[in-house]
């Protein structure tokens, strides 16, 4: 029969663990604000919580003298919250630099089918039909704000590169005057714009950082020999390319006429639907139309799950070792203070006062490492620049920064408080269902 109520017991506490922790993990700032006042209240407003400010005040008074079991708890949870948070910061980065560039006032267009511009090909009569639709909008002399562009992936040796093997891939993008008007956020911040029919290249800030560019300097892509005439800002997935005359590139590159999109600027927001509506009904024409922001939104979806999973399993593996460094701290801080725990309950303090006062132990621990991570990683990795490895979803090498957010340390702090709430749990629950006259004989 005991053996039954223990093994129940333990089924309920392990449902306990389980559905706190599913809880917790949707909680939002406010909601755990708010629980900590009801908690203060009850612990200043009801006897019991009295109490249980009176073990916790004893607890913590303690720590001092477990100053190594204690610091084990707050390094690990640390570690944990660091690296989580720096991993997920990446994966914020990286969809935000997409995010950033797309906007619902442009649209791009690229041949039906297609992933991505370096797989689309747009002949010269499907541009002009495209130039016909309506909602794209004009400049002050008139002139429609469309920007066919020729896009060819390129190598170019990465700075610092000290064998033939550092190269890394970059995306070279052939445009023409009206360019720079449907990307006004394109703006020149060292040097000058390429001229037309010139073999001259403006550089994106990200990739001049990554393959060492500068005003003034030869690079050489393919057959031919280019010069950097400009270095341009954008704040966005453009900074890591090449612009070029459009002509000039085709001709390098011999395509002719054809172009891999079509960029253009709409009157508002609410001409997408007619613009697109119009290029779909045409029968001779095979494209897809999506805003800009929807474009590159797509594109940032599949490394930005990848790098969440990773983040999550490493996290998870990390928790777990902390989770098991808690355990063994706190099992050693019950074993300390058997007696002292004993001789509370022997003098009519209940079970209640004492769990929650263990618990609150460990989280005090949890809560200290959770925040030494999270100012870690702010200080480390917030605004570090990096850059994939080569070409993904076919935007060639992209730079990008990570972004340690408020809501990105709110996780990791939540993450912190999960383990010591597990952490706390089951020695709480021991010393509390420990025998008082046990307990008087331990330590």
């Amino acid at each position: 029969m005991k053996k039954l109520k223990a093994f129940a017991s333990n089924c309920g506490l392990l449902l306990v663990v389980a559905s706190g922790v599913v809880v917790w993990a949707l909680l939002t700032w406010w909601a755990a604000l708010a629980l900590t006042v009801l908690f203060a209240l009850w612990m200043v407003l009801f006897r019991s919580g009295r109490r249980t400010a009176s073990v916790t005040r004893v607890g913590v008074s303690t720590l001092p003298q477990r100053l190594g079991s204690s610091s084990v708890v707050i390094i690990g949870i640390a570690g944990v919250v660091a690296v989580l948070v720096a991993l997920l910061s990446m994966a914020q980065g990286y969809q935000d630099i997409l995010r950033n560039t797309g906007s619902k006032h442009t649209a791009i267009v690229l041949r039906g089918g297609s992933a991505s511009e370096t797989t689309s090909v747009l002949s010269r009569a499907d541009i002009n039909t495209i130039k016909q639709a309506p909602g794209i909008a004009r400049d002050s002399d008139g002139k429609l704000l469309a920007s066919p562009e020729l896009v060819v992936a390129a190598s170019l040796p990465l700075a610092g590169a000290t064998s033939d093997n550092d190269i890394g891939s970059v995306l070279l993008r052939g445009v023409g005057a009206e360019a720079w008007k449907v990307r006004s956020d394109v703006k020149i911040v060292k040097g000058r714009r390429f001229k037309t029919g010139m073999r001259e290249l403006v550089a994106g800030q990200g990739a001049a950082r990554e393959f060492d560019l500068e005003p003034g300097q030869t690079v050489k892509l393919g057959p031919q020999a280019w010069k950097v005439v400009g270095i341009f800002a954008s704040g966005n997935a453009m900074d890591s390319e090449l612009w070029g005359d459009g002509q000039t590139l085709a001709s390098v590159y011999r395509r002719g006429g054809s172009r891999q999109s079509v960029t253009v600027r709409l009157d508002n927001v609410d001409a997408f639907d007619g613009f697109k509506a119009y290029l779909v009904g045409l029968p001779n024409l095979n494209v897809d139309a999506s805003t800009t922001l929807d474009y590159y939104s797509e594109k940032s979806e599949g490394i930005t799950k990848i790098l969440r999973v990773v983040g999550i399993v490493v996290g998870s593996i990390m928790a777990i070792g902390a989770l098991f460094g808690a355990l063994n701290c706190m099992f050693a801080s019950v074993a300390m203070r058997a007696r002292e725990i004993a001789t509370l309950r022997a003098i009519g303090f209940r079970g209640l006062p004492v769990v929650v006062a263990v618990m609150l132990e460990t989280m005090l621990l949890a809560l200290l490492g959770g925040i030494l991570g999270g100012v870690i990683a702010w200080l480390v990795f917030n605004g570090y620049s990096a850059s994939t490895v080569g070409g993904s979803g076919g935007l060639g090498q992209l730079s990008f920064q990570f972004h340690v957010s408020l809501p990105l340390l709110w996780n990791g702090l939540k993450w912190a408080l999960a383990i010591g709430f597990i952490g706390g749990l089951f020695p709480a629950v021991r010393a509390a269902r420990l025998p008082v006259s046990a307990a008087l004989r331990e330590s």
